[in-house]
Formats: C-alpha cells, structure tokens, sequence
C-alpha cells in the first residue's frame, strides 16, 4: 500500500457535480501537486433534472435511474480531474437526493415529499459518523464543504454543511467510537464560497456582449444573495492552468450541465479568470501567510507539510 501524501484535503459534497462546478480547478492542481485529494458525495443526485432527452426514462418518475447513471458521471469527472479516491456517504445508495423547490424569495427548499432516505431527513449523528471514519482514515488537514445555508439553500447542501462541521468536531474527541479509528483534529475547514465582485464582472461581461439568457434575470447590479461580499472571502486559490480539467469535469455531468449553459458562457466570454479562481471562508483555523490582495492563496497556507 503506498504511502498518504504529507498533505491532504477532503471535500464533502450533496450531489455529483457540485464538486467540479465550485472546486474542480482546486481539486485537479492539488492532485497535480501530489497534494492528497479526497471527495465524499452524499448522495448520487437522484432527483435532479435531466438535461438529455434520450434519457429522461431515468427520472425518478419514471425508471429511476439517474442515481446509478449519475455515478458514471462522477467517476468520469473524477478521471478528468486525477481524482482517484472519491466515495459516497456511508457508501452509495445509503441517502438519497432530497430534492428541492424554490421559495418566493429566490432560494432553494425542502420539498414537500421527501423520499423516506433522503439525506435530508438522515440522523445527523449517523450521518456524522460514517463522515467520521472517513476523516480519522484519511486524516486531512483541510476539509471544504457549503456554509450554513448549503450556498443556495438546497437542503441537501445545508445538511451536507451540518454533518461536515458535527464530524468534524467528533473526528477530534479521543474518547468518542474508539471503533471508527484514532482521533484527528481537521486543522483548517473552508466554506466553498462565489466572490461577488467576479460574479458581477462576469455578468456585465455576458450582457455587454448581448447574452441576456444567461443566468436570467440576474441584475448585474442587483441583489447577488448566492454570492459572498468580497471582505467574507479568505482564500482564493488560483488554479487558472487546469480550468481545461474543470471544464472536462463539468462535461461529463452530461446529465446535469451543458455545454451551451450558464458554466460555459462565463467561460468562453469571460475567459479563466470566471473559473480558474476558485474562493473559500475559513470557518475553522489559523489563516497562514496573505498575499497582496489579503487573501491566502493556498488552503494549505499556514500548515507543516505532513503534519
């Protein structure tokens, strides 16, 4: 068995393709680091809209395929990345995509008929122990997750966050199930996070070019609730040479993302700067060293190599 790179990192993610959309370039310049990258995915994205018609029949309504095509997708992103170590939540098909609504406000909600093991309605604690024995295997020194609010409000995002941080802290208590492995304490936890200033760049960029479908209805200028203030950022890892990897990620979620939608028309008019710098909150740790612009630049910063 070949030894654990000195630095490691673990994601933790609700549905296959949220990782390549906020963290592919991140994830693939780590790998081609030799940095140690993990994912877990909680769930296989069960409930989510099929963008291909000739495989509709594998709705949740229907044949309720997806979960298992979906997960083809993941280890195709996966590929693209050099990601080799990604698993499911207590492995797959224990929780289920919840799926969502939208509120009057414009955010993501719960449903009104929840599958009976959606991830949404799942124990936290067993949930939080199966997450547990994942960090005290790997032993990262970096975990990134959603905030509170799962970016949008998706439930399977906010519950993600919540069994993130509750595993986090059980990871770390020597005395607690001795039996998922010896303890570790996660030195530094990220909150994937969208900097609004880039987002509202990329936007007038678009509509000065005429594009007006994409992410419509959004005024540049206007409220940009799923995007971060600039001074809560703290990280922004610029990963600008593998936004082709992302993009080759991004891709293979077929299902969910197409190459004429929102992700690819920020890319091509707005270039990799819109994708290739991906931002984080520190919600846990010490910040290490900040470049000029007062943000770090590696969620590395600050830390020993191997510790």
């Amino acid at each position: 068995m070949s030894p654990q790179p000195d630095q490691r990192i673990l994601l933790v993610h609700a549905h296959p393709d949220d990782e390549s959309i906020g963290n592919g370039a991140t994830m693939a310049k780590y790998v081609a680091q030799g940095r140690g990258v993990t994912l877990v995915t909680c769930t296989a994205g069960e409930q989510g809209e099929i963008l291909v018609p000739e495989l509709e029949h594998l709705a949740a309504d229907r044949e309720d395929g997806l979960g298992e095509h979906r997960r083809g997708e993941l280890a195709a992103a996966m590929k693209a990345l050099g990601v080799t170590d990604h698993r499911f939540l207590g492995g797959f098909g224990t929780y289920r995509d919840s799926g969502m609504k939208w509120h009057a406000d414009g955010h993501a909600v719960a449903a009104d008929e929840v599958h009976e093991n959606a991830f949404w309605r799942a124990d936290l604690t067993e949930a939080a122990d199966h997450l547990v024995a994942v960090v005290r295997e790997v032993r990262p020194q970096v975990l990134v997750t959603y905030d509170q609010f799962g970016g949008y409000g998706h439930p399977d995002h906010v519950q993600a966050h919540r069994v993130a941080t509750y595993a986090v802290a059980l990871a770390a208590v020597p005395s607690y199930r001795r039996d998922l492995g010896p303890a570790h304490d996660v030195a530094k936890v990220y909150w994937s996070a969208m900097s609004e200033s880039r987002m509202r760049e990329g936007l007038r960029a678009l509509r000065a070019a005429g594009d007006t479908t994409t992410f419509e209805g959004i005024d540049p200028d206007g409220p940009m609730p799923f995007a971060r203030p600039d001074e809560d950022l703290s990280a922004a890892v610029d990963a600008s040479d593998f936004v082709g990897a992302k993009m080759d990620a991004l891709r293979a979620h077929a299902t969910q993302i197409t190459t004429d939608g929102p992700f690819f028309a920020l890319s091509n008019n707005v270039g990799a700067a819109a994708f290739g710098v991906e931002h984080y909150r520190l919600a846990k740790g010490t910040p290490g060293p900040l470049g000029p612009d007062g943000l770090e630049d590696d969620l590395f910063a600050g830390l020993p190599s191997g510790q």
